[in-house]
């Protein structure tokens, strides 16, 4: 059995971000109508993307859930239509139920932040579908602040908990080959415990798992860069990029496409025989 998104030998693949969602912390409001993402999601095509994550739901600290409703008129339409021009896209929820329909609409990856713990229908949903599945390592809904990142040895025990979760996949009929590890990264850590998952990527791509990596414009790069609000992280985003490409890492997901891609294209090149 092979993946659903295998990934480009030697090169890093790039999941551009669709917000279709009024209240993300970074693009918020841009694109929240189905019209508006659909030609977002085909601009970042034109810049280089090779996956679309389509997400009606923000993850921001303190954000209120929209309803399943609400949810799946975001989503199903947006997928729908850059799946049928061609896109290999990935829906970003954490609901059974939005994973089956936009799987019906032509999804590709089923991204849950919450390595399926959010919704107890959603591994046994996944195993049926037979699609790809995020497994991200997660430790509740965020609120406000650095909410449970308490942590003894926050890569030993991040790489712990997210084991955990990938045994409930596939123990609950996901199989390996379906399966995409990511540390979520901004996530119940604070920034010097990012910085120290970051370092350690080597560890995660040990469980043998293809990996994600998602630090697009995250608070602990505006921490880094003095306070500098989202938009002017992206040149830190690609540094990391870089870091993820020279590792060999699957794929990363940015909310900027075009210089990330770059990033990419530039190692995948030097690392030819």
């Amino acid at each position: 059995m092979k993946p659903v998104v295998p990934g480009v030998p030697g090169r890093t693949l790039v999941m551009g971000v669709v917000n279709v969602t009024p209240d993300s912390f970074s693009d918020g409001g841009r694109w929240s109508t189905p019209e508006q993402a659909i030609a977002h999601g085909r601009e970042l095509l034109a810049q280089g993307a090779d996956i679309l994550d389509v997400g009606g739901e923000s993850t921001r600290p303190g954000a209120l859930r929209p309803s399943p409703e609400e949810e799946l008129a975001r989503v199903v339409p947006v997928v729908e239509a850059l799946a049928a021009e061609g896109a290999v896209v990935s829906i970003d929820t954490m609901r059974a139920e939005v994973a089956r329909a936009t799987a019906l609409a032509g999804a590709k990856i089923i991204n849950d932040v919450s390595g399926g713990m959010a919704d107890e229908a959603m591994i046994s949903t996944v195993a049926g579908l037979d699609l790809d599945f995020v497994c991200m390592h997660w430790r509740g809904f965020l609120g406000t602040g650095d909410t449970n990142a308490s942590y003894d040895d926050v890569v030993g025990e991040v790489l712990s908990e997210l084991v955990t979760r990938l045994d409930a996949c596939l123990a609950g009929g996901i199989a390996p080959e379906r399966l995409i590890s990511d540390a979520g990264l901004g996530f119940s850590k604070t920034a010097a415990q990012n910085w120290e998952l970051l370092r350690h990527l080597d560890r995660f791509e040990a469980l043998g798992y293809r990996q994600l990596v998602g630090v697009s414009r995250k608070r602990f790069l505006g921490e880094l860069l003095d306070g500098r609000e989202p938009v002017g992280r992206d040149a830190a985003t690609q540094a990391i990029t870089a870091l993820c490409a020279q590792q060999g890492i699957w794929a990363v997901r940015t909310h900027e496409v075009a210089g990330n891609a770059d990033v990419t294209r530039v190692f995948a090149e030097l690392g030819r025989a």
